[in-house]
């Protein structure tokens, strides 16, 4: 959210928690939807029982607190639940998908004192603990449907085959050669989470920062932090490295930029430690994915950058009037 900390007195801008979610909601729907006409039944089974399992929780511990936090009905269970389905493998079972949400609400949100009070991304912790938990069905990825199949742009992506994303499949070849077509991949029409589709996850953080909703610091500062790494390790090593640009398109960078790192509980407020959170997340993901284990490194550089928050909004706090330093 695109706040400033400055001395009071305030006025209320309107902007609810309820009215903030209902915009993050809609920016996310283009990429959720295409994302289950990719993928089908399966993936809308998996997002409805992921909410549920959601919603269910959040009432539970609603009811079981004496001074609850937030209301059930705010959108927060809802856009963590949805945060976390799309960074997950379309045909990931539905059973799981709802203990992932029922983690993402109760350890990852609840248990710190509910709306506002978590320090690591709710939605991010719950993908890392079902990653580590369930490795087969986190890297099981399904090829989409047929988009316009009578356009040859996007023929070439249709196999009908799980495989290895084009992160994965870099990883493991050690090749950065790619039969991809890059209209198809713009689209995410390819293998990958269900909401990877990098434009209309672009035209959806966009319209977010219109409305003010986001800070583009951080969105801007995490493509650029991803971006100057991955172009000289390219100029180095084209043969193993992805092209700068198809780096930014793939896997679940756009997600991060514009719908997690700028979670606005746990990243900075400052604006000079927005940028440095930005840039920490599009460096570690970088690192990861080139020196690490795992081809996708969002969710991790994620929870690693949300645990130097506190640290960087120390450093580059505002300095209150008549304090002495």
């Amino acid at each position: 959210m695109s706040t400033l900390l400055l001395s009071a007195p305030h006025i209320h801008s309107g902007m609810t928690v309820s009215r903030l979610m209902r915009q993050v909601i809609w920016a996310m729907m283009p990429a959720l939807l295409f994302g289950i006409y990719l993928f089908g039944e399966q993936a809308l089974l998996l997002v409805l029982a992921s909410i549920i399992s959601a919603l269910l929780c959040e009432w539970l511990c609603q009811r079981i607190q004496q001074k609850p936090i937030g209301n059930l009905l705010d959108g927060s269970a809802l856009v963590t639940t949805l945060l976390l389905v799309m960074s997950l493998p379309p045909h990931f079972p539905w059973y799981l998908g709802a203990i992932g949400a029922a983690i993402a609400v109760l350890l990852g949100k609840q248990v710190y004192g509910g709306l506002g009070q978590n320090l690591f991304n709710p939605a991010m912790l719950a993908r890392v603990v079902l990653l580590i938990s369930f490795p087969v069905e986190m890297t099981s990825w399904p090829a989409p449907a047929p988009v316009l199949p009578l356009l040859p742009i996007f023929s070439d992506i249709v196999d009908g085959f799980s495989g290895a994303t084009l992160l994965g499949s870099v990883l493991e070849t050690g090749s950065s050669q790619t039969h991809i077509g890059s209209l198809a991949m713009l689209f995410g029409a390819s293998k990958g989470s269900l909401g990877e589709s990098p434009i209309l996850l672009l035209l959806g953080g966009g319209w977010m920062i219109y409305k003010n909703v986001i800070d583009w610091r951080i969105a801007i500062s995490l493509l650029i932090g991803c971006l100057i790494p991955s172009t000289i390790a390219w100029l180095i090593s084209p043969e193993t490295v992805l092209l700068p640009i198809t780096q930014l398109a793939s896997g679940g960078l756009m997600l991060a930029a514009f719908f997690i790192a700028t979670d606005p509980v746990t990243s900075p407020t400052s604006p000079r430690g927005r940028y440095y959170y930005g840039l920490g997340c599009g460096l570690l993901i970088f690192l990861i994915r080139i020196f690490g284990a795992y081809p996708e490194g969002v969710a991790f550089a994620i929870l690693l950058m949300n645990a130097v928050s506190p640290l960087i909004e120390g450093a580059t706090s505002h300095r209150i009037y008549g304090e002495q330093k």
